[in-house]
C-alpha cells in the first residue's frame, strides 16, 4: 500500500477574472477530495491531499469546477497515471498540466482525456517514503506488503476469534479493522441496538460512470485536511481515557461482554463499509491521539519514542487487497439484511497517565458495541507529524499484526531491528496519547449579566454549608449519580461530517433547502440527522436516541422501547467500565453499599423515565435587550423576538427603531424532553422591496441580530437573566446582550434547591471528602496541562464526576471555578494550594475582565450578576486577602527559606494576591485598591520587625545556636550592658543571618515587582532602622559613664560601619544622606585619640632614646636618616589608618577627627624637632651625627606632606590643613636653625682661613690696569689667596655631599656659603665699624694725652686698610672661583641663587664702592638713606627749626638760613649741671672748602631751651639741594671732656627744595638709622682715616645717644 500525495497549487484560466469562482476536485480509487473555491484567473489554492493507494493500475482524476448560484460548471479535467508518479518524501515544484474537455472510458473506469483547454494547472504529486527506516528494514516491508497485497478475498477475520487472544505484545498502533461487505451480502444483527437504518443516506459514489467494482471499498480514505473548512466540536468520549491501573480492569475482552448485556448467543459482528461513517482517512481524533502533549515534549524524541502510542484509526475497511490474512482457520462472518451495516468493534490501546505510572502495561482495550453515538469523531487539527507518515504507520501497523499471527520460532530471518517481547514493534517518534481532558461541547451558554436567581439564593449560598446539610446532600447524591450513569459528554453530542446532498433535501432544525455543492450542510455519522452548518449548535443533542428511534421498525412504542434498551445498553457499559466513579459518589455523601445499589436502580430508572415521562412547563418573559446591532440604513434596526422550545415557536411584537428596545412579553410552553433546547433569536425586520424579493428565495427575509441556546434540562426555579447574544455563523455580526425572566416547574422537582446550589454542595463534600478525609487535611493539586488546565480541579475520577454533572444541569464553567476556588481558599496554606488559587482567580479575572467586542456590558456589571454570587464573593476575597496579608507578615515562619517547595508557595501567595488586586481594579472597578505590590511591602516589614524583635530578645541563644557556642550567661547578662559591649556584635551577626536570608532566598522568590519590591532591600532597610534605634540608645548611655575601653568603642564602630556599608549605604532610602551612625561614636573616637596622643608622645621619646643609644645611625645605605623618624611615623600611620578604615562618612565629623589628629601630629613632632634642636650643638662637633640628624628632620618634613595627602591633600578640612601647613613651616625653620647652627660651628675655623687669605692679599702689589700680563698676575694671585679656603671646603663638602640629603646638603652649603662670604667682607673688604669708631672715639678722647701720636701711630698701621684697584680685581676672581666651586657643575647651590645671595651682593657692592671718591659716596648715602630719622617711635625731645633755601639767579649757587629756634622736651638725667646746646651740621659733597657744622649757645639746667639763633651754609652749584641733608644735634656741654649726645635728627633738603622754606618740630631720635648700603658706605669711608671729611662723617653718622648718669 503506498501513500499518493497530491498538492493543488495554482491555474492559469482564459477569460475574465470576474466569471471565475472555481475550486478543484480529486478522485482515486472512489475516493472525493475538494479544495476550497477561489475566485480570479488565476487562483491559488496551495492545499495538500493525501490517498492511500492498493491498486498502482488506476488514475488520478483532476477535476476543475466553475462556482455557479444552483450549479457549478466544469472548466476542464486532467488524469494521471499512478505508474507515472514519482516518489519522494519531499515537496517539489510541480508540473503545468493543460485541462481537456472530456474524459476517455476503459472498462468502466477512466483512462485519460481530450480535447485541449486553454486553462492550466500546476499539480505537484508524488508518493511518499517510508519515514527514516534503515534499508534492510525498507526491503523487509517491501517484501511483507507485496504478500499482503496478493492475499485472496476470501481471507476474513474473525472477531470472535480475535478475542479469545492474548492481548497483543505490540503497542505498535491503536488500529480498528473493518472487514469489506460488498454491496449484495447481508449483515445479520439479532442486537436490534447496533444496527443503523442507512435507508436516507443520500451518499452516492461519484467516482465511477457505472457500478462501483468489486472492490471499491478497500480503502476510502479522505486524507484531506481543507475537506472540512469549518471546525466540528468533537469530544473524547470517556471510555477511551483509561482510568484503571490495573490491567484487568481495562481488559474488557470480547468473549465476555455478550453475558454482560445479557444477550442469549454470543453475536458474529462485522464492521461497516458504509462510506457515509467513514469518508475521510483523518486521523481521529478518538481513536488516534496524536498528542497535543507533543507541544510540551518535542525536545524528547527519544522519551518520546519510547513513552508513545501510535493510534492510527483505519476508518476505511479492507478488501482483497486491503485485508490481512489471518490464516484459514478464520471464520467467515455471518450476513443478513440488504443495506444494514453494524458497526465494527474496535480494539483501542489506550496508555495511561504516565505520570501516574510511570511503566504501565501496554494492553488491548476493546471497547464494546455502545451504539452509533460512539462513533469517533474527525480530527480537526493537524496531526505532530505528517499525515504520510500516520499512513505509513498504518501500514506498517497491518503487517505487524500479521506477523502476530504466524508463529517465530525463532525464526533467523526476523530482522535484528524487530524487538521481541511485550515492548516490541514500531513506536512513531512524533507520536503520544493525549492525556488531557479533552474541552467539553459548548452546550450551555456561560452567562454574562446572570442577575439575582431566587431571593435568598447568594445570600444561602454564601452563609450556608452543605456539608451538613443532609436533605440537600441526598438530593444532590441522586442528581450526582443520574448524571454519571447516563453521561452527556459521550451520549448526546452529534458526530457531523460535512455532506453534500444528491437529491433536495431540508434542514432539521430549519427547514431550509440542502442540496448540491452550493447548499451543503452538515449529516451526523451516528444518527443520520441533516442540518445546516449554522444549525449544527441548535439541534438537540440527543444523538443516542434519535438513532435508537430511528431505528425502529414499528410505531412509538416500539420507537421508545428501541430508545430504552439504547440507553440501558449505556448506562450497563458506563456502570461495569467505570464502577469506581460510582464507588466515589456513594464514599463522598456516606451512603451504604445496599442504599447504594438500591439508589443506582432507582437513578437507572429515573433517567428511562426521564425520557419517556419527563415533563416541565417553562414560561418565559422576554424583557428587553440592550446595545444590538444597526442593520438599517437610518443606524438603527426594528428588532423582535422568537422564542421556540421543541417544534413550537413564538415571536413578540416589533419595537421599530431601537437597539434598546422593552418588550415585556410573557409565553408559555410545555415540554416533554429534558434534552430540547429553548432558542431565543433577536430579528431586524425589513419590508422593502429587497427583503419581499429575499423572502420569496430564502426562508428568513429578516436580518439576524443575534441569539442565545438555553438547555432546558439546566433550568430549575425562577430566573432573571441577562444572556449575551450569540453568533450564528463566522459571517455574523452581532453584538448586546437580552434580559429574560424564566420559570420552571418540573414535574416531580417542584421545591428542590437550584442545580447552583446542588453542584456547590457536590463540589464542597467532594472536595471535603478528597483532603480530610482521603487526604488528612492535605490537598491533591491534579497534573493537567494546556490552556484549560486550571478547569481540571481533582484527579481524573472526581474531575470527571463534576464536569458531568455541570454539564448535565448547566454548570457554567466560571461558576465551577469560583466554587473551587472558595473550597480551596480554606486550605489556601496547604503546600501547591496557592499556585493553583493564584491560576483559578486570574482566570477567573480573565474572563470577567476581558471585554469582548460583542458586548457593552462592563466587567463589573457581569460579575455582578455572577450566579456564585457578588456579595459572596468579594467577601470571600476580603477574608482571604486579609489572611494572606497575616500570614505574609510572618512569612519567615509560615515560608521557611530552607524549603523550595514553601517558597513556590509563597511566590505563589503574592500571584494570589496580586490577582485579588487586579480583580478589585478591573472587575469590581474599584478606583485604587491597595496595591499588591505595597501590601506585600507592608507585610515583609511587619514580618521583619517581629523578627528583629525577636532576636534582640533572645540575641545570646539564637547566636550561641547558631555558631554552637556552649557559653553560659545570667539572663541578666545576656541583653545590652553598660559593663560590655558583647550583646552588639552578636545581635550584628543574627541581624547580618536575617538580611542574607531575604536576600538569597526571598527576593529570588517575591521577584513580581522588581521595581517596587526587593525584599533583601527592604530587609536591610527595616532591620539598620530599629538596629540603629537601638544602637543610638545604648551609645548615649555608654556615653554617661564610659566603663569600657575605648579600644572596645572602636571595633564595635568598625563592625556597624561594616553593616551599613555592606547593606545599607546603596538602598534608595538613604542615598543622598549622610549617615548618623558616625554621631553615636564621636566621642569614643575623640576619647581613643586624646589616649592615642599620649601613646604617640610617649613612642616618640622611646624611639628618640633607642636612636641616641644607637648613635643616630642611618637606617641602610640609602636612607640617610635613622631609625627613630620611620618609628615615629610608623606609629602615626598606624594611627591614622585605624581613623581611615573608619571611612567616616560624615564629613563635619570627619573633619573634627583630623584636626585632633592633627593636633597629635603636631604635638609630637615638634616634641622630636624640639629635642633634637635641644641637643644639636652639641652633636656639631661630630662628623657625620649633625648631618643625619638635619636629615631626620628633613625626613618628618616629607613624611608630613605624604601623611597631609593621605588624610586628604586639598581635600582636608582647612582648619586641619592650615595647622600641619603651620607645622611643615614650623619644622622648616627648625631646619634652618639647625642648618645655620651647623654652618656657625664652621665659623672660627673660616675665620682662620679668611685671616691667612686676607694676609696673603695685603703682599699684592702692582697697578690694577688691565693689560694681559697684569690679568694672567691677577688670576694667580687669587689661586693663591684662595688656597686656604679651599683646603678647608674640600674636605667637608666631599662629606657633605655622601652623608646629607640632597635638601639638607643645600642648606648646609647656603650656610657656608653665607658664612664665607660675611666673613670675607668682614675681614677683608669692610672690617668692623665699631672697631673702627671705637678707636677713634678713644683716639678723640685722648687727644689731649700726651700718648696722641702714639695712639695715631697705631691706628694708622694696625686697622686702616684701603684696598688697592690690584687687590680688589683679584677678589673680584676669587669670588668667582667660590662661587663655581659651591655651584659644583648643578650638585650644589644654583648659580640664580648665588648671584642673587645678598652676601655676595654686599660684597660686590662694597667692592665697587672701593673706587669711588667721598664727596660721590657722601652723595650716595644721602640720596639713598631716606629713614635716618623717620619713624622714630621713641623720641628724646624735639628742635624748632627754620630752613630757607636760596638760589642765585646768576650763579646758581645755593645758600642755605637755618633758624634754630628752640628744643623741648627734652629727656635727659643729670646729676650735675645740665647745659643743652644744638649743634647743626651740612652733609653733602663738595664741602671740604666750606663751613660745614654750627653751634648755638648752651642754656644752663633748662630742658625747653630757647636759641633764636641763626646759621648759614654756602652749597655751591655743583650739585642740587637734593643730595644735602642737615643734620641737627642735641648735647650736653661738658668741660675737660666730650659732650654727650643727647639726641639726633636729620633733615633732608630735598624735602624744603620744593617750598624754598620750612618750619617744624624734629623729634630727635636716639641714633641714625641707615640701611646695608648706608652701612657699606660708612665702612669704606671709615677705612679712609686720611681724608678729614671721611673721617668727619663716619664720626657724624656713628654717633648715638650717651648713656644717662641716672641710668
Amino acid at each position: 500500500m503506498s501513500l499518493l500525495c497530491v498538492r493543488v497549487k495554482r491555474a492559469k484560466f482564459q477569460g475574465s477574472p470576474d466569471k471565475f469562482n472555481t475550486y478543484v476536485t480529486l478522485k482515486v480509487q472512489n475516493v472525493k477530495s475538494t479544495t476550497v473555491a477561489v475566485r480570479g484567473d488565476e487562483p491559488s489554492w496551495e492545499q495538500d491531499f493525501m490517498f492511500e493507494i492498493s491498486r498502482l493500475d488506476l488514475g488520478l482524476s483532476v477535476e476543475v469546477w466553475n462556482k455557479g448560484l444552483i450549479w457549478d460548471t466544469m472548466v476542464g479535467t486532467v488524469w494521471i497515471a499512478l505508474k507515472t508518479i514519482r516518489q519522494s518524501d519531499e515537496e517539489g515544484p510541480g508540473e503545468w498540466s493543460t485541462l481537456e474537455a472530456e474524459t476517455l472510458m476503459k472498462d468502466d473506469e477512466i483512462c485519460g482525456t481530450k480535447n485541449p483547454t486553454p486553462h492550466k494547472i500546476l499539480l505537484d504529486t508524488r508518493f511518499e517514503l517510508p519515514f527514516d527506516i534503515p534499508e534492510e528494514e525498507a526491503r523487509y516491508w517491501t517484501y511483507k506488503l507485496e504478500q499482503i497485497n496478493v492475499l485472496g478475498a476470501d481471507s476474513e477475520y474473525s472477531i470472535q476469534e480475535e478475542s479469545q487472544r492474548k492481548p497483543l505484545p505490540s503497542a505498535a498502533a491503536q488500529c480498528c479493522y473493518w472487514t469489506y461487505l460488498g454491496w449484495g451480502e447481508q449483515q445479520t444483527f439479532e442486537d436490534p441496538d447496533s444496527a443503523v437504518d442507512d435507508r436516507d443516506s443520500d451518499y452516492r459514489s461519484e467516482t465511477s460512470n457505472s457500478i462501483p467494482p468489486p472492490y471499491h471499498s478497500t480503502s476510502q480514505p479522505n486524507a484531506s485536511v481543507h475537506q472540512f473548512l469549518v471546525p466540528v466540536p468533537v469530544r473524547l468520549p470517556q471510555q477511551l481515557l483509561l482510568q484503571s491501573s490495573s490491567r484487568d480492569s481495562c481488559n474488557d475482552s470480547m468473549q465476555s461482554y455478550d453475558y454482560d448485556l445479557d444477550y442469549p448467543e454470543r453475536q458474529a459482528l462485522s464492521p461497516t463499509s458504509s462510506s457515509r461513517y467513514d469518508s475521510s482517512c483523518n486521523v481521529s481524533q478518538g481513536s488516534s491521539q496524536l498528542s497535543e502533549l507533543d507541544q510540551c515534549h518535542e525536545q524528547d524524541d527519544d522519551r518520546r519514542e519510547k513513552d508513545s502510542i501510535h493510534s492510527c484509526h483505519s476508518s476505511g475497511s479492507f478488501s482483497r487487497d486491503g485485508q490481512a490474512g489471518f490464516g484459514e482457520q478464520d471464520k467467515a462472518l455471518e450476513v443478513t439484511g440488504e443495506e444494514e451495516k453494524g458497526r465494527t468493534c474496535e480494539p483501542k490501546e489506550m496508555k495511561e497517565d504516565v505520570t501516574t505510572h510511570p511503566t504501565p502495561d501496554l494492553v488491548l482495550h476493546q471497547v464494546h458495541l455502545l451504539g452509533p453515538k460512539e462513533s469517533f469523531p474527525k480530527e480537526n487539527a493537524s496531526s505532530p507529524f505528517t499525515q504520510a507518515r500516520a499512513h505509513w504507520i498504518r501500514a506498517v501497523t497491518k503487517v505487524r499484526l500479521q506477523l502476530q499471527e504466524i508463529p517465530d520460532d525463532g525464526n533467523s530471518s526476523l530482522p535484528q531491528w524487530l524487538p521481541e517481547g511485550p515492548a516490541g514493534g514500531l513506536y512513531g517518534i512524533d507520536s503520544m496519547p493525549d492525556l488531557r481532558r479533552k474541552k467539553p461541547l459548548p452546550l450551555v451558554s456561560d452567562l454574562s449579566l446572570v442577575q439575582s436567581r431566587k431571593a435568598g439564593i447568594t445570600s444561602a449560598m454564601a452563609t450556608r454549608t452543605s456539608l451538613k446539610d443532609e436533605e440537600l446532600k441526598s438530593h444532590v447524591y441522586k442528581k450526582t449519580l443520574q448524571a454519571l450513569i447516563y453521561p452527556i459528554s459521550c451520549t448526546t453530542p452529534h458526530n457531523f461530517e460535512v455532506w453534500t446532498a444528491t437529491t433536495p433535501t431540508y434542514c432539521y432544525e430549519c427547514e431550509g433547502l440542502l442540496w448540491g455543492i452550493a447548499r451543503q450542510g452538515m449529516r451526523c455519522s451516528e444518527c443520520g440527522v441533516k442540518c445546516h452548518e449554522k444549525c449544527q449548535d441548535l439541534l438537540n443533542a440527543d444523538c443516542l436516541q434519535r438513532a435508537a428511534e430511528k431505528s425502529s421498525k414499528h410505531g412509538a412504542e416500539d420507537r421508545t422501547q428501541n430508545i430504552i434498551m439504547a440507553m440501558k445498553d449505556r448506562m450497563k457499559i458506563r456502570e461495569r467500565n467505570k464502577p469506581e466513579i460510582f464507588e466515589v459518589i456513594r464514599d463522598v455523601f456516606s451512603v451504604n453499599k445496599v442504599a447504594h445499589v438500591q439508589q443506582m436502580k432507582t437513578v437507572k430508572q429515573s433517567v428511562l423515565d426521564g425520557t419517556s415521562k419527563w415533563s416541565a412547563k417553562i414560561t418565559i418573559t422576554v424583557l428587553c435587550a440592550q446595545g444590538l446591532q444597526a442593520k438599517d440604513k437610518t443606524g438603527s434596526s426594528d428588532p423582535y423576538v422568537t422564542v421556540q422550545v421543541g417544534k413550537t415557536k413564538k415571536r413578540t411584537k416589533t419595537i421599530f427603531g431601537n437597539l434598546n428596545p422593552v418588550w415585556e412579553e410573557k409565553f408559555h410552553f410545555e415540554c416533554h424532553n429534558s434534552s430540547d433546547r429553548i432558542k431565543v433569536r433577536v430579528w431586524d425586520e425589513d419590508d422593502d422591496i429587497k427583503s419581499r424579493v429575499k423572502q420569496r428565495l430564502k426562508r428568513e427575509s429578516d436580518d439576524f441580530l443575534g441569539q442565545t441556546i438555553i438547555e432546558v434540562r439546566t433550568l430549575s426555579g425562577e430566573m432573571d437573566v441577562w444572556y449575551n447574544l450569540e453568533k450564528r455563523t463566522d459571517k455574523s455580526a452581532v453584538s448586546g446582550a437580552i434580559r429574560l425572566q424564566i420559570s420552571v416547574e418540573i414535574k416531580g422537582e417542584e421545591k428542590v434547591a437550584p442545580y447552583h446550589v446542588q453542584y456547590t454542595c457536590l463540589h464542597e463534600n467532594l472536595f471535603h471528602y478528597l483532603t480530610d478525609i482521603q487526604g488528612s487535611g492535605g490537598v491533591r493539586i491534579p497534573e493537567a496541562r494546556g490552556d484549560d488546565a486550571w478547569k481540571v480541579y481533582f484527579e481524573e475520577t472526581a474531575q470527571e464526576i463534576v464536569d458531568e454533572f455541570a454539564m448535565r444541569y448547566g454548570i457554567e464553567s466560571i461558576y465551577q471555578a469560583m466554587t473551587h476556588f472558595a473550597c480551596l481558599s480554606s486550605k489556601y496554606m496547604c503546600p501547591g494550594v496557592p499556585a493553583v488559587m493564584s491560576t483559578l482567580l486570574a482566570n477567573i479575572n480573565a474572563y470577567y475582565a476581558h471585554i469582548t467586542a460583542s458586548t457593552n456590558v462592563s466587567a463589573s456589571d457581569r460579575f455582578a450578576a455572577s450566579n456564585f454570587g457578588k456579595e459572596r464573593f468579594v467577601k470571600l476575597l476580603d477574608q482571604l486577602h486579609n489572611s494572606l496579608r497575616i500570614d505574609l507578615s510572618t512569612y519567615r515562619n509560615n515560608f521557611p527559606a530552607g524549603s523550595p517547595e514553601r517558597l513556590q508557595d509563597l511566590k505563589s501567595t503574592v500571584d494570589l494576591l496580586t490577582s485579588i488586586t487586579f480583580f478589585r481594579m478591573k472587575v469590581q472597578e474599584l478606583q485604587s485598591p491597595p496595591r499588591a505590590s505595597q501590601v506585600v511591602k507592608d507585610c515583609v516589614k511587619a514580618c521583619l520587625n517581629s523578627t528583629y524583635e525577636y532576636i534582640f530578645n533572645n540575641c545570646h541563644d539564637l547566636y550561641s545556636h547558631q555558631y554552637q557556642l556552649k557559653q553560659e550567661l545570667p539572663a541578666e547578662e545576656q541583653g545590652p550592658s553598660i559593663q560590655n559591649l558583647d550583646f552588639w556584635p552578636k545581635l550584628i551577626t543574627l541581624v547580618v543571618s536575617i538580611i542574607e536570608e531575604d536576600k538569597n532566598s526571598y527576593t529570588l522568590v517575591l521577584n513580581q515587582f522588581p521595581q517596587e519590591l526587593n525584599v533583601g532591600k527592604v530587609s536591610a532597610e527595616v532591620m539598620w532602622q530599629l538596629f540603629a534605634q537601638d544602637m543610638k540608645y545604648a551609645l548615649e548611655e555608654h556615653e554617661k559613664d564610659r566603663l569600657c575601653k575605648s579600644a572596645d568603642y572602636m571595633n564595635l564602630h568598625f563592625k556597624v560601619k561594616w553593616l551599613h556599608n555592606e547593606y545599607v549605604q546603596d538602598l534608595p532610602t538613604f542615598q543622598g544622606q549622610v549617615p548618623e551612625y558616625p554621631a553615636w561614636f564621636e566621642q569614643f573616637v575623640l576619647q581613643w585619640l586624646d589616649e592615642n596622643e599620649d601613646v604617640s608622645l610617649e613612642f616618640l621619646r622611646g624611639a628618640l632614646e633607642r636612636d641616641k643609644k644607637d648613635g643616630f645611625q642611618q637606617t641602610s645605605e640609602h636612607a640617610l636618616f635613622s631609625c627613630s623618624v620611620v618609628d615615629v611615623f610608623t606609629q602615626l600611620n598606624q594611627s591614622f589608618e585605624i581613623i581611615r578604615k573608619l571611612e567616616c562618612p560624615d564629613p563635619n565629623i570627619l573633619a573634627h577627627y583630623m584636626r585632633r589628629f592633627a593636633k597629635t601630629i603636631g604635638k609630637v613632632l615638634m616634641q622630636y624637632a624640639e629635642i633634637v634642636s635641644k641637643n644639636f650643638l652639641a652633636y656639631c662637633t661630630k662628623e657625620k651625627m649633625p648631618c643625619i640628624l638635619m636629615n631626620n628632620m628633613q625626613q618628618l618634613r616629607v613624611q608630613l606632606e605624604k601623611m597631609f595627602e593621605a588624610m586628604g591633600g586639598k581635600e582636608l578640612d582647612p582648619e586641619a590643613a592650615d595647622s600641619l601647613k603651620e607645622l611643615q613651616v614650623k619644622l622648616n625653620t627648625v631646619l634652618d636653625e639647625l642648618s645655620m647652627v651647623f654652618g656657625n660651628s664652621f665659623q672660627v675655623r673660616i675665620d682662620e682661613c679668611v685671616r691667612q687669605m686676607a694676609d696673603i692679599l695685603g703682599q699684592v702689589r702692582g697697578p690694577g690696569n688691565a693689560s694681559p700680563n697684569a690679568r694672567a698676575s691677577v688670576a694667580q694671585d687669587a689661586d693663591s689667596v684662595l688656597r686656604p679656603l679651599m683646603d678647608f671646603l674640600d674636605g667637608n663638602l666631599t662629606l657633605f655631599a655622601t652623608v646629607c640629603e640632597k635638601t639638607v646638603l643645600k642648606r648646609v652649603l647656603k650656610e657656608l656659603w653665607r658664612v664665607v662670604m660675611t666673613t670675607m667682607e668682614r675681614m677683608i673688604v669692610l672690617p668692623p665699624l665699631t672697631d673702627q669708631t671705637g678707636a677713634q672715639l678713644i683716639f678723640t678722647a685722648a687727644k689731649e694725652l700726651s700718648h696722641l701720636s702714639k695712639l695715631k701711630d697705631h691706628m694708622v698701621r694696625e686697622e686702616t686698610r684701603s684696598l688697592t684697584p690690584k687687590q680688589c680685581a683679584v677678589l673680584d676672581i676669587a669670588l668667582d672661583t667660590i662661587k663655581q666651586y659651591f655651584h659644583a657643575g648643578g650638585n650644589g647651590l644654583k648659580k640664580t641663587f648665588l648671584e642673587k645671595s645678598p652676601d655676595l651682593q654686599s660684597l660686590r657692592y662694597a667692592l665697587s664702592l672701593y673706587t669711588q671718591t667721598t664727596d660721590t659716596l657722601i652723595k650716595t648715602f644721602v640720596r639713598s638713606q631716606t629713614a635716618q630719622g623717620s619713624g622714630v617711635d621713641d623720641p628724646v625731645g624735639e628742635v624748632s627749626i627754620q630752613v630757607d633755601l636760596f638760589t642765585h639767579p646768576g650763579t646758581g649757587e645755593h645758600k642755605v638760613t637755618v633758624k634754630v629756634v628752640a628744643a623741648n622736651d627734652l629727656k635727659w638725667q643729670t646729676a650735675s649741671m645740665f647745659r643743652p646746646f644744638v649743634e647743626v651740621t651740612m652733609v653733602g659733597p663738595h664741602q671740604s672748602d666750606k663751613k660745614r657744622k654750627f653751634t648755638t649757645k648752651s642754656k644752663s639746667n633748662n630742658w625747653a631751651p630757647k636759641y633764636n639763633e641763626t646759621f648759614h651754609f654756602l652749597l655751591g652749584n655743583e650739585e642740587g639741594p637734593e643730595t644735602y641733608e642737615l643734620q641737627i644735634c642735641v648735647k650736653d656741654y661738658c668741660f675737660a671732656r666730650e659732650d654727650r649726645v643727647l639726641g639726633l635728627a636729620v633733615m633732608p633738603l630735598r624735602d624744603v627744595a620744593a617750598k624754598g622754606s620750612c618750619a617744624c618740630w624734629c623729634p630727635l631720635g636716639r641714633k641714625i638709622h641707615m640701611d646695608e648700603t648706608g652701612m657699606t658706605i660708612l665702612r669704606i669711608l671709615s677705612q679712609r682715616s686720611n681724608d678729614e671729611v671721611a673721617r668727619e662723617f663716619v664720626k657724624l653718622k656713628s654717633e648715638s645717644r650717651s648713656m644717662e648718669e641716672g641710668s
